[in-house]
């Protein structure tokens, strides 16, 4: 097994006022040589945007785009006419494919809004743009790993044009979990939004983070009450 750790304090940090945004790779004004991307995982920001505020409306193309809210409520609109809000429990995928416009604002006039938004590169190139957002259940995600983004077209799985797969899981203190990989020569990007594990002798606190590869399953041991995201991706 290889294993990188990323700590959250060593993340690229900005702060403009209007959004606090922290990046685990490699990602406009900060660039970080040792910190480019994990496999085919190039983009994973952990966003807080102010009441009111956003991201006005700006280009993609030919990227895989999951967005996750942890607090608040994100409003999206983009030039394929999708309208939605996205809340804790929703999820969010879109392919950029062949080129979309889009715009990201809180929701709220009043609260804050805590995003993570992870970018993968795709499998194929220049493919219709698509927009799709689902519902999960907390009910789903505690005490195991549910995948909610894979190559598969299913009634409970998000589709994403990439031999990825992201799963969430909420974990009590005490409880031991393994989790395998999910296609042959991937990696796993381990994030760990809250709580505290040990995996594989190293010790992750929130927002630290692991990525593991040549390895066909490793163990979680959960430290305190934790909640993880695992980005299951190509090495290459």
């Amino acid at each position: 097994m290889k294993s990188v750790i990323h700590l959250a304090s060593e993340r690229g940090h900005v702060n403009h006022g209007w959004l606090d945004a922290h990046h685990s790779f490699s990602f406009a004004s900060w660039q970080n040589p040792s910190r480019v991307r994990f496999g085919l995982l190039r983009v994973l920001n952990d966003d807080i945007v102010a009441p009111g505020m956003g991201f006005g409306t700006h280009p993609h193309d030919n990227m895989e785009i999951v967005t996750i809210p942890l607090a608040g409520a994100l409003e999206h609109k983009d030039s394929m006419g999708n309208i939605g809000v996205i809340k804790p429990n929703e999820i969010q995928a879109m392919s950029a494919g062949s080129g979309l416009m889009h715009s990201e604002y809180n929701h709220s006039k009043t609260e804050i809004v805590n995003l993570l938004q992870i970018w993968v590169f795709p499998k194929l190139k220049d493919i219709e743009p698509r927009y799709e957002q689902r519902v999960f259940s907390a009910e789903d995600k505690m005490g195991k790993f549910k995948t909610i983004v894979a190559p598969v077209r299913s009634n409970d799985i998000m589709w994403i044009n990439q031999d990825a797969y992201f799963s969430l899981g909420n974990f009590k203190a005490g409880d031991s979990v393994e989790y395998s990989i999910q296609k042959e020569n991937n990696g796993a990007y381990v994030f760990l939004i809250s709580g505290s594990v040990k995996i594989d002798g190293e010790l992750l606190n929130s927002r630290d983070a692991i990525g593991i590869w040549d390895v066909e399953k490793f163990t979680l041991n959960i430290l305190s009450d934790a909640e993880i995201l695992i980005i299951d991706v190509p090495m290459n």
